[in-house]
């Protein structure tokens, strides 16, 4: 499948700056499951510093803010050629060593609530894949999808107590009971295609785990399925920090707002 993209980050502060530096990981991985046949990014009011690749292997692109403006658009377009594997992308590959994805964070770490849950599915005794599958419809049926309910700070924890959330907080807790049962799991962070629209209002969030003999195994929690050819794989890490798509540091002003618009949709390949 023949993916068009387009992703429209703007946000505002609340004064003019003095200097600001913004950590983009905007650019698509190209992996198993995706090549990328283009993809540009345009700034207004920044200008590019540097590109290199971190840590755990994400395009990653350093953007200074013109001094005196107050906002920064960045504008994302590109198309992404697509196949579906099963949200079976392979063996590990990146900087880190696998046991890095076994340890909690802060956002994934394990709770009373998690740990009573680890211990319902660990009474079920299931072979490693059909257990991550149990353990997705698991956090499905606990976390009802629900927007506005949790930020990007939320924790695995308080998104399972509060029994409402988004595919961030769906995938923080498959993550971190993953991790508490011993088995190495990421955080991806991407785009969706969705079949009722294509303007959307956000990227998506869903997670890895590792399986011997099949490598990293995608589990979109929110969804109910593996990822398909409708996804785009743009970053992943230990949590959302790792792979969120803007982060930085601002001096002489806070952020005041912060807008999203991605519109994904198929397209034809042109005729050689």
């Amino acid at each position: 499948m023949r993916l068009a993209i387009r992703h429209v980050t703007h946000y505002r502060f609340e004064r003019p700056v003095v200097h600001a530096i913004q950590r983009l990981r905007l650019t698509p991985k190209s992996t198993q499951g995706q090549e990328i046949v283009s993809w540009t990014m345009r700034f207004e009011n920044a200008e590019r510093q540097l590109e290199y690749e971190d840590q755990h292997r994400n395009p990653t692109t350093l953007i200074a803010m013109t001094p005196g403006e107050q906002q920064v658009t960045v504008t994302c377009e590109g198309v992404v050629d697509t196949h579906d594997f099963a949200g079976i992308i392979g063996q590990h590959a990146g900087h880190l060593p696998l046991w890095s994805f076994r340890g909690g964070t802060a956002l994934t770490r394990c709770g009373a609530q998690m740990r009573a849950l680890v211990r319902e599915l660990r009474k079920e005794k299931l072979p490693t894949l059909d257990l991550l599958h149990a353990l997705s419809a698991r956090v499905r049926e606990r976390i009802a999808y629900a927007t506005g309910t949790t930020g990007v700070t939320t924790t695995a924890e308080e998104a399972l107590a509060s029994g409402k959330g988004v595919c961030q907080d769906h995938t923080h807790v498959f993550v971190g009971l993953c991790r508490a049962l011993d088995i190495p799991a990421r955080y991806v962070s991407g785009y969706l295609m969705m079949n009722d629209r294509i303007e959307q209002e956000a990227t998506h969030a869903w997670a890895e785990a590792h399986v011997e003999g099949l490598g990293w195994v995608g589990f979109d929690v929110s969804n109910g399925i593996s990822p398909d050819q409708r996804y785009v794989r743009v970053a992943t890490g230990r949590d959302y920090r790792d792979a969120a798509p803007v982060t930085g540091i601002s001096v002489g002003s806070s952020t005041e707002g912060l807008s999203v618009a991605v519109a994904v949709e198929q397209t034809q390949r042109q005729q050689q």
